[in-house]
């Protein structure tokens, strides 16, 4: 219990924060950074606990964009139900790569995901008659309860919504990780031959740990769409992917909460870097160098160094 006392008091911080932050672009950020917590926190269940190198989460989080976004406004489906809907197609793409990622290795898992992605572009792109295309879908309705509109109290109600969304998916992971599942993740991940003779399938876990780690980046992708009423190509955009990666390796891959710190961290530093004249692209070469940087001097990443260099 007492690993999870600190994470538990920074969730009800978190929800403190509306009280003392009225202004509604901080709230905005917090929320951007929710929603990042939540893809870099997942992509880590198959990458640093499964050992899976795969590019396939921002697919998965773009799935739950489109599938909430037509859900609501194409087929006039409440956005409380086209939102997890997002995470039962984000699954179902997962499941689908997941058949020829589960037999290979290395960098045909990652040309495999990566495919996938600009599949998805792709997709996207050439059903502009159900898509949008290139210029997206706007005027997607937003959450309501009766008469109340989440868009007021500056962003106040979208805002709980996203920290929600976060606390349930850290607490869906630590679940996962902390079971005889997530162990065996790591067997795989550290010694293959040893975890096969122990009778752990292979195929099996990676299948399970790719659609597992899909399900909430795929609601957290619905809420966006809900949240901003647009959905549009550029979540599969090179910037986001890398810089959701960023996240997961400053982070400290298999930790959990390390990607959650990073996502806070760096969404609020690269915005302060926008700010600035002349940093407005300079602010992914910025993240990129700290995540050599990391790489090099911290290979634990930020949640190691605040352990005081632990092992994992």
């Amino acid at each position: 219990m007492r690993p999870y006392i600190l994470p538990m008091l920074a969730a009800v911080l978190l929800a403190l924060v509306p009280l003392v932050v009225e202004d509604s672009y901080t709230r905005h950020l917090f929320i951007v950074a929710f929603v990042y917590a939540i893809i870099a926190s997942n992509w880590d269940l198959s990458l640093g606990y499964a050992g899976l190198f795969n590019f396939g989460h921002l697919g998965f989080f773009a799935t739950g964009v489109y599938t909430a976004a037509i859900a609501a406004k194409t087929l006039a489906i409440t956005p409380w139900l086209a939102m997890p809907l997002g995470g039962v197609t984000a699954a179902l793409a997962a499941l689908l790569i997941a058949a020829p990622v589960a037999r290979l290795r290395g960098i045909y898992v990652v040309l495999v995901t990566f495919a996938f992605a600009q599949l998805m572009l792709q997709l996207i792109l050439s059903q502009s008659h159900i898509t949008g295309g290139a210029g997206g879908m706007v005027g997607i309705p937003g959450l309501e309860i009766g008469e109340y509109r989440f868009i007021r109290d500056r962003k106040l109600g979208y805002y709980h919504v996203s920290l929600g969304l976060l606390v349930l998916s850290t607490i869906h992971l630590l679940f996962l990780t902390k079971s005889s599942f997530g162990r065996s993740l790591l067997a795989l991940r550290d010694n293959e031959d040893y975890a096969r003779a122990r009778g752990v399938s292979i195929a099996r876990q990676r299948v399970m740990a790719l659609v597992l780690s899909a399900v909430f980046p795929g609601v957290a992708g619905g809420f966006f769409a809900i949240y901003l009423r647009v959905a549009a190509p550029e979540v599969l955009g090179f910037g986001t992917l890398s810089l959701a990666l960023s996240m997961v390796l400053i982070g400290g891959s298999a930790s959990i909460f390390g990607p959650i710190l990073a996502a806070i961290a760096l969404t609020f530093a690269t915005e302060a870097m926008a700010g600035i004249r002349g940093m407005e692209e300079a602010r992914f070469v910025v993240v990129a160098i700290g995540m050599v940087l990391v790489l090099r001097f911290a290979p634990g990443g930020m949640i190691r160094i605040m352990d005081g260099g632990g092992k994992r």
